[in-house]
């Protein structure tokens, strides 16, 4: 294997992940499709035919 190949295609992965994941949130908040003024936000990493479920949870305030 590859190191740096590899290292990069991770972070391509998740550079789209963190960008596409920002224009959903924002979308969501901007449409008023969320109740309140804080946003519980929940993101489930895995891989298919592996162990790997690691989550990341956090909560936003959002007025």
């Amino acid at each position: 294997m590859n190191e740096d190949v590899f290292n990069m295609a991770i972070r391509k992965f998740l550079k789209e992940v963190g960008v596409t994941s920002q224009r959903e949130i924002e979308r969501v908040v901007r449409e008023h499709k969320v109740e309140g003024d804080r946003l519980k936000l929940r993101m489930t990493l895995t891989a298919e035919g592996t162990p790997l479920k690691h989550v990341v949870e956090k909560e936003i305030d959002i007025d």
